[in-house]
């Protein structure tokens, strides 16, 4: 049952996280600053601290099909999204197994996996030639308002979805 309602949150996290632009002040929209809302990603990184077992992956698997269903609804090119919403997810899930999940890990976690997802984001698009920026433009206009929000996103997300996460772990894994 709490595999459907983490893709369900997902789903809506997805359709959400489209709108996001539109619930921001103007003046921060039209401004020079990309910012690129990564929610299903900040939430699937919850999953895969919290929710994960060092032997499963449905982090990976949720990232897998929300990262396609992020390609056929909001980008022209199939397979970005879903390949590095999957990878970012399997390397925080390694990481993850050295660390003890708390709010300071899962915060570092959330940094530098939305930095790496970005990141791999750009650095795809640049070589299939849909951005044109240069390094140093992309990383002060787009990477760090990007980073900025989406921490913003996960310190309002983590205390509401934390304790029920780690709820639906116990019980699958008594089951």
């Amino acid at each position: 049952m709490s595999r459907y309602v983490i893709a369900l949150i997902c789903l809506f996290l997805l359709v959400m996280q489209g709108m996001a632009m539109s619930m921001l002040p103007a003046n921060l929209v039209y401004s020079d600053l990309l910012i690129t809302p990564h929610w299903v990603l900040i939430f699937l990184f919850i999953i895969a601290i919290f929710f994960d077992r060092d032997e499963t992956y449905h982090a990976v698997w949720y990232g897998l099909a929300f990262g396609l269903l992020i390609d056929v609804v909001y980008t022209g090119v199939l397979g970005v999204y879903m390949v590095t919403y999957a990878l970012v997810i399997y390397i925080i899930h390694g990481i993850n197994k050295s660390l003890h999940a708390n709010f300071i890990a899962a915060s570092l976690l959330a940094i530098v996996g939305v930095a790496l997802a970005d990141t791999l984001l750009y650095v795809i698009y640049s070589f299939v030639q849909i951005t044109s920026l240069s390094w140093g433009t992309y990383a002060l206009l787009r990477l760090l308002p990007t980073l900025a929000a989406n921490m913003i996103f996960f310190i309002l997300l983590y205390p509401l979805v934390k304790e029920r996460v780690h709820y639906w772990s116990e019980e699958i894994n008594n089951a």
